[in-house]
């Protein structure tokens, strides 16, 4: 049998190991790192629910307040078609009244020679819903148009179905010029004019221009309209090559009518850059349903050397930080600089070459200063410079003109 051990003998303990105590230290740091890395996780995991929770709150809240408004401007709606009913029938039986006293009339022109003559002509061809004589009278007196601009609206406001008069009315040479041979008379304005001046008088009585008073036949009928312009783009010779007046008086056909279609906005698009020139095509642009693509139409014009256009562009939809004007217009006078120059070099045109290229180059002068002025950018480009150097193309293009001694 084996010896017992005394216990009151000493004996030899086992030393621990440096390298064991290394490796438990260790694995004690690496669950620490781990505990932390996973709380962390845990609390970021937190947090972004929260974060969630609070911007799905935010929309419910947002939601349910867009829907509230939507419900309450349509009980409006609802609650205000009586009221516009009565507001219309009221005044279906007093333009009948006014129309008969018209037709009794023996002498319902008057005169023209101010505002109250011009109206009451505009007025009696409205009661009569006398289309062509309202046309004829309108399309006649461009002189007039601020005066025109202001009274059109109040007679509209007299016709039984203004929406569909205005549509006999310029009828004659939109969507298709029926003239003939007097199609060199340029009668974009007048349908413009008439167009707009339509819109005041077709809204709601009650709540305003978020309802229009324009039927559905009516809006049908400026729908074909508007398909009939766009077949006769073929007959033009494109986008291209179509005016921009006709482009401005479809614009402005689709506006007052309000059968504007999203799935054309890439035809608006290219309506838009083709005529961009015109002052008021940022506007319309707006109307159109172009604003989001802008800026994009903003690159395309400076692009093309249009920077002047560009720089109408940015200011209607408030893209100056990303556009900024100055260097725009430099770079404008800049390429106008080079293309008198060309001019000047070209042979074929050596008679006339100085005379074209000073044209050129005022041209360019007036528009950027005239810019400035409107801007209000003189400060960060003053126009001294520029009204010596066109001094300086006009006395040149003066002294051209004296007969030698």
């Amino acid at each position: 049998m084996g010896s017992v051990p005394n216990p009151g003998e000493l004996t030899e303990l086992t030393q621990p190991s440096f390298d064991e105590f290394q490796h438990q230290t260790s694995l004690m740091t690496g669950c620490t790192l781990m505990w932390k890395e996973l709380s962390d996780h845990i609390s970021s995991l937190e947090a972004n629910l929260m974060r969630q929770s609070e911007a799905l709150k935010r929309k419910i809240e947002a939601l349910d307040s867009e829907t509230k408004t939507s419900l309450d401007s349509l009980k409006k709606r609802e609650l205000s078609i009586d009221d516009s009913v009565k507001i219309a029938v009221n005044r279906v039986e007093l333009l009948k009244k006014d129309a008969l006293k018209t037709l009794n009339d023996d002498n319902p022109d008057g005169e023209v020679d101010n505002g109250d003559g011009l109206l009451q002509i505009l007025k009696s061809t409205c009661l009569r819903m006398e289309a062509k004589e309202f046309w004829n009278f309108v399309s006649g007196r461009k002189k007039d148009i601020e005066l025109l601009r202001e009274k059109i609206p109040e007679a509209l406001s007299e016709c039984i179905d203004p929406a569909k008069f205005v549509m006999e009315a310029i009828s004659e040479v939109f969507p298709v010029d029926k003239r003939g041979n007097e199609r060199g008379n340029d009668l974009g304005w007048a349908c413009v004019l008439v167009l707009e001046s339509l819109i005041p008088a077709v809204v709601d009585p009650v709540i305003g221009k978020s309802r229009m008073l324009i039927t559905r036949s009516v809006k049908q009928k400026a729908k074909e309209i508007a398909e009939t312009w766009k077949r006769s783009l073929e007959e033009r010779g494109g986008i291209d090559n179509v005016k921009t007046p006709d482009v401005h008086t479809f614009f402005q056909h689709l506006i007052t009518f309000g059968i504007v279609n999203e799935e054309e906005l890439g035809l608006y698009r290219k309506l838009v850059i083709g005529s961009a020139w015109r002052k008021q095509m940022p506007k319309l642009a707006v109307s159109l349903g172009l604003g989001d693509k802008m800026p994009d139409m903003i690159e395309e014009l400076i692009s093309k050397g249009q920077q002047l256009d560009a720089v109408h562009f940015t200011y209607e939809v408030g893209l100056v930080d990303r556009f900024p004007p100055v260097p725009l217009l430099k770079a404008f006078l800049k390429d106008a600089n080079k293309a008198a120059s060309s001019i000047l070099e070209d042979p074929n045109n050596a008679g006339r070459a100085a005379q074209l290229a000073a044209r050129k180059e005022q041209s360019a002068l007036r528009a950027v200063m005239k810019c400035i002025e409107e801007y209000k950018l003189e400060a960060e480009l003053p126009p001294e410079n520029l009204k010596k150097r066109l001094e300086q193309l006009e006395k040149t293009k003066t002294e051209k003109r004296k007969p030698a001694a």
